[in-house]
């Protein structure tokens, strides 16, 4: 990962700030993106190497772009892009109100696509890019209580795969992420009753992310899906 320039847009979560402190010794220059500038800097210090941060709220596409303008005044172009940013919320779908169902879809669904679509437009012009989309689980399965979460998820998968037919002539390749129950901020403000102890770690997570940003040039790691042995998808 030497030199690699590596947007990570949720960098203050459980998962981005994980692959951060995972990254930072390997030489990658790290551009992070959060929407809270205190704790982008909090962060920030803590790493060694060349960092970038730009609080970015990724619902607004004109933050999205100075985001990927940034990073390219700083370092000249951009390796990789991780969207490890969402929220979530777990009901019934009859007490789903617009405003949920709106943030959902604005956060999780289109602020990935606004990210993704930014970040493969400067890919493309290089012909080398790999873009990795944290999805979790119910972006593949369906759990109740889920409807505006999975809707958003599924959205990202779809797009995901289709920008993946569109780009793969140039080279920018796509990772996506199922993974399931990690033990995260997520879970903070959800009312369903969970054991966090048996989740998986935002370690891990990275772990998984790192391998992907890690294989051998040729090799393409499509779907990445872990999850706890306490609670599984097939």
């Amino acid at each position: 990962m030497q030199d690699k320039v590596v947007v990570i847009v949720g960098a203050t979560g459980g998962i981005g700030s994980a692959l951060t402190r995972k990254l930072a010794p390997t030489g990658a220059k790290l551009v992070l993106a959060a929407r809270d500038a205190v704790n982008l800097a909090t962060l920030a210090e803590e790493l060694s190497g060349e960092v970038l941060t730009v609080p970015t709220d990724i619902t607004q596409p004109q933050q999205v772009k100075a985001l990927m303008q940034a990073t390219i005044a700083q370092f000249g172009q951009i390796d990789v892009l991780v969207n490890a940013a969402g929220a979530g919320i777990l009901k019934p779908y009859n007490s789903i109100e617009p405003a949920d169902l709106d943030r959902m879809l604005d956060l999780n669904l289109k602020g990935s696509f606004y990210t993704t679509q930014a970040a493969a437009e400067e890919m493309q012009k290089r012909k080398s890019g790999h873009i990795c989309n944290v999805v979790g689980i119910l972006g593949k399965h369906s759990m109740s209580m889920a409807a505006a979460y999975s809707a958003s998820k599924f959205g990202v998968v779809g797009f995901s795969k289709c920008m993946a037919e569109e780009l793969k002539r140039f080279g920018v390749k796509f990772t996506l992420f199922y993974f399931g129950g990690i033990d995260s901020s997520f879970w903070d403000n959800v009312s369903l009753k969970v054991d966090r102890k048996k989740m998986l770690s935002c370690e891990t997570a990275a772990n998984a992310i790192f391998y992907a940003l890690s294989a051998e040039p040729q090799a393409v790691p499509m779907e990445i899906n872990i999850q706890p042995d306490s609670h599984l998808f097939f």
